[in-house]
């Protein structure tokens, strides 16, 4: 049985990037999510809470890397069912999303495991969780093009203030596929992590929110 691997290549564990991983793991379960390449270990112990973690890369695991499948946009072939059939990870790069994309995920990932297989969910750029998701259903069997999918997603803050976000959602009964408690972040929270970023001239880390 293959597990779902998130390779974190932020700087931190930002509170955005908590709850799409937390997100993930509440798509393919606790016990099939391993994020790797945690560095610090205070968000190592905050992210065991959701997922199996490793210090290590999934570059230094030591897996045969033609057992290792990449989710990179850059990649020439689509996920189909028949990839997942004789590996040990599919691995999806746990960055948050630059438009236009930079190809960050080939840059910080793939290009660093010769021999690995490389495939594409599409054109469009997913957020981390909603592309465990794509992988989750081509390994159940759909192929992606049954699998409906929205561009853009407009979260509506008040009368005056709209949020777009230029990414791809999955479609789950007609509903693009989102947390929910990120949606409310990006309504109420926001905001006031932007102003310290500012003052602080960083992101701020999930695990100050608890300290």
């Amino acid at each position: 049985m293959f597990m779902f691997v998130i390779e974190h290549l932020e700087p931190v564990v930002s509170k955005w990037v908590w709850l799409e991983y937390k997100h993930a793991s509440k798509i393919v379960g606790r016990d099939r999510l391993l994020i790797t390449n945690v560095k610090d270990r205070r968000e190592a112990e905050k992210l065991k809470e959701i997922a199996l973690v490793s210090r290590m890369s999934i570059t230094e695991l030591g897996t045969r890397p033609d057992r290792i499948l990449v989710l990179d946009p850059k990649a020439n072939d689509e996920l189909t069912p028949n990839d997942f059939r004789d590996i040990d990870f599919i691995v999806i790069g746990g960055i948050m999303g630059d438009h236009p994309p930079k190809g960050r995920t080939y840059k910080l990932l793939t290009r660093k495991i010769p021999g690995c297989r490389a495939r594409n969910i599409g054109k469009d750029q997913f957020s981390v969780d909603g592309a465990i998701y794509m992988a989750m259903m081509v390994s159940k069997g759909y192929t992606l093009k049954e699998i409906s999918v929205k561009v853009g997603l407009e979260i509506k803050v008040n009368e005056y203030l709209t949020i777009e976000l230029p990414y791809a959602y999955p479609l789950v009964n007609g509903r693009p596929l989102i947390s929910e408690e990120l949606v409310e972040y990006l309504k109420s929270d926001i905001d006031r992590d932007e102003a310290e970023y500012i003052l602080l001239g960083r992101v701020k880390s999930i695990v100050e929110y608890d300290s």
